[in-house]
């Protein structure tokens, strides 16, 4: 119990990051839900979209610099992210559909450099005014008990059940929606049957990219304007898809709201050299949920005789 007491803080102390660590999974799940969906439709593992969702916010900071309207900046920011992710799958989708899952899967790391050099090289981190990205939510929001709740957090877990319930709703009980699920059982029978691949294909791709632009936005003001740790925030999210076995969104969800919450406590930890680890939560919780997953099936498989 003490070793726990000093590495954990008191229930009074983690309050503050409990709200902060709700709406940094709730936007965790945004991302997740995103990269499922591609995933199931597409069989490709979005590893750009953190990268993509970075690339966005920078664009709008420079936007506002230049004395650009705030939302018309951020929706700039939304639209290029869907641009560039939507080109992405035009040009390489095809290609990617014949190939083995181990290349989907890494396929988009080649994106992620590009954009990272990109990003370098035009808005460097040395020198200058220090960049950030704050939306006028965070000046409104309440006080619950004796914590400060801003708006932009309230809109992050607004944003995460209303992307979630949505997609839900929409790959159940739309025509587009069913078509998706239908290429995630079997592409090739979904093809001879007529469907359209392509344009299912570009609908999923586009997205991917609006849910990218969004999180980048609200990441930036939540995290850091930063484009190296924008970029590998998609860890988390990747997190929360792998603990979901890249299918339910539900848990995809849940999984994410996990992760930031515990990745709040361990910042919020009395111990500096523990809260120094709270990078590697997502990995740790994700590794534990497969091992678990892969031991229930083959203990299943077991039990079957197969």
């Amino acid at each position: 119990m003490l070793l726990v007491g000093s590495l954990f803080p008191s229930w009074q102390d983690f309050q503050p990051f409990l709200i902060t660590g709700l709406a940094l999974g709730a936007v965790y799940a945004l991302s997740g839900v995103g990269m499922v969906v591609l995933y199931r439709a597409t069989g490709v593992l979005y590893l750009a979209f953190g990268a993509v969702g970075a690339f966005g916010a920078l664009v709008a900071w420079q936007l506002t610099q230049s004395h650009w309207n705030i939302w018309l900046a951020y929706l700039v920011a939304v639209v290029l992210s869907a641009v560039i992710t939507l080109a992405y799958g035009m040009v390489f989708g095809s290609a990617l559909a014949a190939r083995e899952p181990v290349v989907k899967a890494t396929a988009t790391l080649g994106l992620t450099l590009i954009l990272l050099g990109a990003m370098d090289l035009l808005w460097t981190s040395s020198g200058g005014a220090s960049r950030a990205i704050l939306l006028p939510t965070d000046n409104h929001g309440f006080v619950l008990g004796q914590i400060n709740v801003t708006t932009t957090q309230v809109i992050c877990l607004a944003a995460g059940v209303v992307t979630t319930v949505g997609t839900g709703a929409f790959l159940r009980f739309t025509k587009l929606g069913t078509t998706m699920r239908a290429m995630a059982n079997d592409r090739e029978i979904t093809a001879t049957l007529g469907v359209p691949i392509r344009r299912v294909e570009a609908a999923a791709w586009l997205g991917c990219g609006v849910l990218a632009g969004l999180a980048g936005v609200v990441l930036a003001d939540l995290v850091a304007l930063d484009a190296t740790t924008l970029t590998f925030l998609v860890i988390s999210s990747l997190a929360a898809a792998l603990i979901a076995q890249l299918r339910s969104i539900v848990i995809t969800f849940i999984a994410a709201l996990v992760i930031g919450v515990i990745d709040a406590a361990i910042e919020a930890s009395p111990n500096q050299g523990f809260s120094n680890y709270h990078d590697m939560a997502p990995f740790v919780l994700a590794a534990i949920a497969l091992l678990v997953a892969n031991r229930k099936r083959v203990i299943s498989i077991s039990r079957t005789g197969i």
